[in-house]
């Protein structure tokens, strides 16, 4: 266990939290949380002895064993990946080693000797140990969380200094997750993770035999992986039950006792200062003047701490693009003999939201670049459509500003019919305040030049949006605001981002790009994976088996009981209705694409094709739009 009392650090002259008592219990699983700048991440280091204290004390059980992940900056070098990552396994090394010298030993050995005796005492008590530690699995458990993590083999017999930074971090993730210490202190661990390594890393450490404190800005990876939620606001460190949606429930009702408390308190108050300056010069009311003001003395005032801040906005809602906003046919993408993607053929509707997944290097990034116009195609065909204007923000943005220029005048170069104070408000929603607004760009922090890059782009509208990593440094409250700011914006978006909970709430339609193709999802990332789990085919099957439970038996006809489909059936019901809804309004869009094609006459040929093409689609809507009723009567007479 590990202990803070009275706790409290400074940063230069800012006070970031004070009078901590936090008791760190085996086997907790605890998620840090807080807005940027406001010290999580030096609590992490206070925690692993990596900083100190200014005030308070920290105590530690003996024997317990941490281990600390940066956000960046680890550097590894000088062995293969796989060989790297067995370097964990040193002690285990040396008992096998051990082992082996045993062996050896009791083959030459006299069996009647003392020497045999002890030695073989010696190789029960080291091999129990070492079958206990699996010691004779390590080499799989290296393979099994490698691979978790995004590790092709033909990438374990690399040498780990030819991999990039975010890859470095991996594998020093992996290093830890491989040790399992008493305490994992994570800061930021998704942050080089695909989803696909996060959704491993999540059921990782469901399962993790001991505690953890992590500091993530996913709101989702928190949901899945945290039972306890630590805050740092306001200069002080609260604690709540729960993963981060009971925390902001918690939380939304601490807050409003505390207006309560506030608003009885402050009456009291006003009654007793009332009081006393009415009968203050009356002195048959002096003793009940001087307990009051004793009272009033006494009292610990509560306060109130101020909103916390946050960026605000709303995307300037541009001149609308036609219906189609860009077509992509047969389109193929390579690097000299480097493959990305081929044959992909697909149509982006105006108001489309559409996430692009895959695994880190699958593409999607080029697949923005492409769609942006800033990067060529191979083969193929890409048509932008009519008055669509796409904007691209880019994961680096900020390189293509100069760093010399200072943020207020490099905004007024980029909209020169804005005011000084249009330009102050647009940074001030992007928390640069004040004399931040006369920042060199070069100085920002990441997060912060991110920030910058977002509220530059504010200045150009866009009714078609690609933006790669747009929520990268943003905490999770600044989040929520772009999740809300894109979702009320009326024109087309295409995103890459490996926040879940972003996708799930933004995405309505989602293109995979796996193995060199492009596949295209309706719905969010939750639907998605429901897909690739075969969801279809499972509903299909538990539809059937719906149909046949609640067939009433002739001699039940005409009574009012029915029985019931069980909660799972339910669940896949529900998701069948989304699905179908979603095909509906695929299916009306066709149909009014189509209607509208036979107005314009070209041929008596192209008329009885496209009339006929009409008619079939309109049998698939009839036939949807049955199945929707049958499916919405099923749910609700099982419910």
């Amino acid at each position: 266990m590990i202990q803070l009392q009275g706790a409290g650090k400074r940063f230069g002259h800012k006070l970031l939290f004070e009078n901590c008592d936090w008791l760190i219990t085996p086997k907790e699983k605890t998620g840090l949380v807080g807005g940027n700048g406001t010290g999580k991440s030096t609590l992490l280091k206070i925690i692993c002895d990596m900083e100190s204290l200014d005030y308070g004390s920290i105590s530690y059980t003996k024997g317990i064993k941490l281990r600390y992940l940066p956000q960046d900056g680890l550097t590894l070098s000088g062995r293969t990946v796989f060989a790297e990552c067995m370097t964990v396994f040193a002690d285990l090394h040396e008992m096998e080693q051990e082992l082996e010298t045993l062996h050896h030993s009791l083959a030459e050995l006299d069996p009647e000797s003392a020497e045999y005796s002890s030695a073989a005492d010696r190789l029960h008590h080291i091999d129990s140990e070492f079958r206990n530690r699996d010691g004779y699995a390590i080499e799989a458990q290296v393979g099994t969380v490698l691979d978790g993590l995004g590790f092709h083999k033909d990438d374990w017999t690399r040498r780990t200094e030819e991999f990039s930074g975010g890859w470095q971090m991996r594998i020093a993730l992996a290093k830890l997750l491989l040790e399992k210490p008493n305490l994992l202190l994570l800061d930021e661990p998704t942050n080089h993770l695909d989803l696909e390594a996060r959704n491993w890393l999540e059921q990782y450490l469901a399962s993790y035999p001991f505690g953890y404190v992590l500091i993530s800005h996913d709101r989702y990876f928190l949901d899945t992986t945290v039972n306890r939620t630590v805050e740092v606001w306001n200069k002080k460190v609260w604690f709540y039950s729960g993963n981060y949606e009971k925390y902001l429930a918690q939380k939304s009702e601490r807050k409003m006792q505390l207006e309560a408390a506030y608003k009885n308190q402050r009456d009291r108050v006003e009654a007793l200062e009332a009081f006393i300056n009415r009968f203050r010069a009356t002195a048959t009311k002096a003793k009940q003047v001087q307990s009051r003001i004793k009272e009033l003395e006494k009292i610990e005032r509560i306060e109130i701490p101020p909103d916390e801040q946050t960026i605000h906005f709303s995307f300037p809602q541009p001149k609308p693009s036609g219906r189609i906003v860009a077509e992509f046919k047969n389109v193929s993408k390579s690097y000299g003999t480097k493959h990305v993607f081929s044959d992909a053929t697909f149509v982006i509707e105006r108001g489309d939201r559409i996430a692009l997944v895959g695994v880190n290097g699958a593409g999607k990034s080029t697949m923005i670049k492409l769609l942006a116009g800033t990067e060529p195609l191979t083969s193929g065909s890409y048509t932008l459509g009519h008055n669509a204007m796409p904007d691209y923000f880019a994961q680096d943005q900020y390189k293509e500003l100069d760093p010399e220029r200072r943020m207020i005048d490099d905004l007024g170069d980029a909209a020169p019919r804005s005011t000084n104070t249009e330009l102050r408000t647009l940074l001030g929603c992007f928390l640069f305040s004040d004399d931040d607004v006369f920042k060199k760009i070069g100085v920002l922090s990441g997060g912060e030049r991110n920030r910058y890059a977002l509220a530059r782009m504010l200045l150009a509208p866009s009714n078609f949006l690609l933006l790669d990593e747009p929520t990268n440094h943003l905490d999770m409250r600044a989040k929520d605001v772009l999740l809300d700011a894109l979702s009320k914006y009326s024109g087309t978006v295409v995103f890459v981002s490996h926040d879940r909970y972003f996708i799930d709430n933004l995405a309505d339609r989602v293109f995979e790009i796996e193995d060199g193709h492009v596949h295209d999802y309706p719905g969010n990332y939750e639907d998605y994976l429901w897909r690739k789990a075969g969801g279809p085919e499972q509903l299909a099957a538990a539809t059937a088996a719906v149909v046949v439970a609640t067939e009433p038996e002739p001699a039940a006809m005409g009574t009012e009981s029915k029985k019931r489909v069980n909660p799972m059936k339910v669940q896949k019901l529900r998701a069948r209705l989304r699905e179908v809804e979603l095909e509906v309004a695929t299916l009306e869009s066709e149909i009014a694409q189509h209607d509208a094609a036979l107005a314009d006459f070209k041929s008596v040929d192209e008329t009885v094709r496209v009339s006929e093409i009409v008619a079939e689609r309109r049998k698939e809507l009839e036939a949807r739009v049955a199945e929707w009723e049958r499916v919405s009567a099923e749910l609700e007479g099982s419910t």
